[in-house]
């Protein structure tokens, strides 16, 4: 069993930076691809960025190529989302879930378990 919990959002203005740091308890990143989705109010659960925990190799949506880093802290088995750039079309909900190991990045359907979640303002 793992536990997620979120931290990080707030409400920042267009042009700033946020940082959101996913804890894990229980059972370790070890095994597992990490990943963040968002959702915003009246649209459905999108993929963000994904990493994969053994080999550090990450993944993107392309809407945040450039501007987004999945980053991962061994010691604390922690992942952090740095969010650059940030545009309004990124205010959302932010959630942080763990799969196994081979889990397609994007399908959130194949993901074991899921963080509550963190909001994200960007206001223009």
């Amino acid at each position: 069993q793992v536990q997620l919990v979120e931290s990080g959002g707030g409400l920042v203005q267009a042009g700033g930076s946020l940082r959101l740091s996913c804890a894990a308890s229980g059972r370790t990143f070890g095994t597992y691809t990490e990943g963040w989705f968002r959702q915003a109010p009246g649209k459905e659960r999108e993929f963000v960025a994904a990493i994969r925990w053994t080999t550090g190799t990450t993944y993107y949506t392309d809407s945040v190529k450039g501007r987004f880093t999945i980053s991962r802290d061994d010691a604390k088995n922690t992942v952090h989302l740095q969010m650059n750039s940030l545009k309004p079309e990124d205010t959302a909900v932010y959630s942080c879930a763990a799969g196994p190991r081979g889990v397609v990045p994007h399908r959130d359907k194949e993901y074991f378990y899921w963080g509550q979640g963190t909001q994200v303002t960007v206001s223009s």
